[in-house]
């Protein structure tokens, strides 16, 4: 059996690489090669967009070292499959899609909306706390 896989949404990007807490000892671990991050182009895109948010006010300095780093150490993939099981949210297709396309073993959100799918095609959806607890 190989590295877990898992998606991070990215409101949990943005609090790993903004802040210490649950959603940075996930991506530390990503970053020491013990999971693999599968991510789209596309959420790439909106992962940079996010960092621009003036509320969060990341240094241009911290925004490059965040997006190299991710560049560096994601596995990037194109979905095939499109879904619409969140009409709320057309981002949260987006995740999905990757996940699937990606074949993960979690996608790790903040997203209430996500979260209550409880689950997809095999896939388990779940908060940082609870994955950190479980795994």
């Amino acid at each position: 059996m190989g590295k877990k896989k898992i998606v991070l949404d990215t409101n949990v990007l943005i609090s790993a690489v903004g802040w210490k807490g649950k959603p940075r000892k996930i991506f530390d671990r990503v970053v020491a090669g013990e999971l693999l991050l599968i991510m789209s182009y596309n959420q790439f895109a909106e992962f940079v967009r996010v960092l621009d948010y003036p509320k969060f006010d990341f240094s241009d300095e911290d925004k490059k070292r965040a997006k190299t780093l991710i560049l560096k150490i994601a596995v990037f993939v194109k979905p095939s499959v499109k879904v619409k099981i969140v009409k709320a949210d057309p981002d949260d297709n987006m995740i999905m899609e990757e996940a699937l396309e990606g074949e993960v073993d979690y996608v790790i959100t903040g997203d209430r909306v996500l979260r209550s799918l409880d689950g997809f095609r095999g896939i388990r959806i779940c908060s940082p706390n609870e994955f950190l607890r479980d795994w």
